[in-house]
């Protein structure tokens, strides 16, 4: 990837995250504030979709999806023009979620997609599952859809925005928020910037 600077281009080393993730190490190494690109097939669920899931899960109904090792991008798509592929596709506000995340993790998921703060419980959860948390860009939807390569609805197609679609992306660009050993940047961030004010 290169930042352009003035009239010279500089090439930067971002970390590559592939979903699903192949092994373990793939997160481990994974360390809060790094910035990733992120490549291959997401899930996307937001707030109907996972009280759907969840409520499968109590009736101990089969869910139809293997979240083994995959990631959930949360998200609901601005409808699409002819010929596009997706709609502008912004991350949502990560924190609704934050009551059924245990459970999604305990599905297999191991890469969580969104914006914003998470509760100590997702933390913990997250350190617990070993997996991660990564924030892309909120105000940036047609940047995000352009590293959109494909989508298809795979459940509650009846929800619309909302159903279970997979998609596969190329390059979308995260900032690990939550590693794999529950260091969050939107803790870590603040009290840097207070130790600057000193």
């Amino acid at each position: 990837m290169y930042i352009i600077i003035g009239k010279g281009r500089v090439e930067r080393k971002l970390k590559r995250l592939y979903i699903p993730v192949a092994s373990e190490e793939d997160l481990k190494n994974l360390k809060v504030g790094q910035e990733v690109l992120v490549s291959g097939k997401l899930f996307v669920a937001r707030d109907a979709a996972h009280k759907r899931l969840y409520e499968m899960v109590k009736r101990g109904e089969d869910i139809p999806i293997d979240f083994k090792n995959g990631a959930i991008y949360y998200m609901g798509p601005c409808p699409e023009k002819p010929g596009e592929v997706i709609g502008p596709c912004g991350p949502t506000t990560a924190g609704r979620m934050d009551v059924f995340t245990p459970m999604i993790l305990k599905l297999g998921v191991k890469v969580l997609i969104g914006k914003g703060k998470r509760s100590p419980q997702v933390k913990e959860a997250i350190k617990s599952y070993r997996a991660v948390y990564l924030a892309t860009f909120g105000g940036a939807a047609v940047l995000i859809q352009s590293c959109v390569k494909s989508q298809r609805i795979l459940m509650f197609e009846d929800l619309g925005a909302e159903a279970v679609r997979e998609l596969e992306v190329e390059d979308l660009p995260c900032i690990v928020a939550i590693d794999s050993q529950g260091e969050d940047i939107y803790e870590i961030g603040p009290r840097k910037y207070a130790r600057n004010l000193k």
